[in-house]
């Protein structure tokens, strides 16, 4: 599915990216990052979808800019009844932070909407994965072992999981940047992931750098061997029991990621180069294709709906 990445405000801008990651056709995850924020004036705490561990305080809450925006989408479905489309909307985190009153408070909030959201029973043994009780949201976060702590370990066994971690992936080490690279983007998939999913961790988190060497902004031509490696990593996930994410497929002119407040960083440098990505992405099985062109990926995954909407 589409994965809407950095699907929130930087400073007050861009304020329709949940608008327009909706309309690009479902099901669609939304990326969500996380910061606290303590009001000096009453010394309560709030969660807010924030760039910047700093927040202000001007930044829009959790609660209204998302679950209160999706709340019509997810009563209608509930109303519906056709679990056959659930999840509609994957929920991801992006913890700016991981101090524990910010994960606590995250945790709670989750808990007022928990009839909206898939769980899953914390077994005995964690490599036991509960069935999911699917509903309208799935909500996943990343690989932090403080937010484990918080959203698995603190959780009592027989109790219900909200949210789902990723799997820790291991980074080459030393050498230079360009070694690294190399070593990243050649290193077989058993290498990079060693682990089984558990009850809590259930997906893989993977830049672009995995599959091809330098990432988006030292891509060239997609060829067969970029194809093979991209099949490897997804094949070896799907076989060991994970979903996998890659992340930010995006191709456009410096002056429109200026415009639009995307990074140079992920760029492949055109439209088209991205274009290739994503239909290679989808053909191999990929869960979750993370890119901030939202309309173009949706039209491509959802031909004639996106026209539609």
């Amino acid at each position: 599915m589409l994965d809407a990445h950095n699907c929130y405000p930087y400073d007050g801008q861009w304020t329709d990216r949940i608008n327009r990651a909706l309309k690009a056709g479902f099901p669609v995850a939304i990326e969500q990052d996380l910061a606290w924020y303590v009001d000096p004036a009453s010394g309560k705490g709030r969660i807010v979808v924030s760039h910047t561990p700093k927040a202000t305080g001007s930044e829009p809450t959790l609660r209204d800019y998302f679950f209160e925006r999706v709340r019509p989408i997810v009563e209608k479905e509930l109303a519906s009844g056709d679990r056959s489309r659930w999840p509609l909307v994957v929920l991801h985190f992006d913890f700016k932070d991981s101090q524990p009153a910010l994960l606590h408070a995250v945790w709670q909030q989750l808990g007022e909407y928990e009839p909206w959201i898939t769980t899953a029973v914390k077994t005995v043994d964690a490599h036991e994965l509960a069935p999911l009780d699917v509903k309208p949201l799935l909500v996943t976060t990343e690989d932090s072992d403080a937010q484990e702590e918080v959203f698995y370990k603190e959780v009592r066994t027989g109790a219900r999981l909200r949210l789902f971690g990723s799997a820790h992936t291991h980074l080459p080490e030393g050498g230079t940047k360009e070694e690294r690279d190399h070593a990243l983007a050649t290193l077989a998939p058993e290498k990079l992931l060693s682990e089984r999913p558990t009850d809590y961790r259930r997906w893989w988190n993977n830049s672009w750098y995995e599959v091809e060497e330098g990432g988006e902004p030292r891509a060239g031509a997609w060829t067969a061997a970029d194809a093979a490696r991209l099949h490897a990593l997804v094949d070896y996930a799907h076989q060991l029991g994970y979903w996998i994410r890659f992340y930010t497929l995006d191709g456009f002119d410096p002056a429109a990621g200026r415009e639009n407040g995307w990074f140079e960083g992920y760029n492949f440098g055109s439209l088209e180069a991205a274009k290739t990505r994503w239909k290679a992405a989808i053909e191999a099985g990929v869960n979750f294709v993370a890119t901030d062109q939202y309309e173009d990926l949706g039209a491509l995954m959802h031909p004639g709906e996106a026209r539609a909407r």
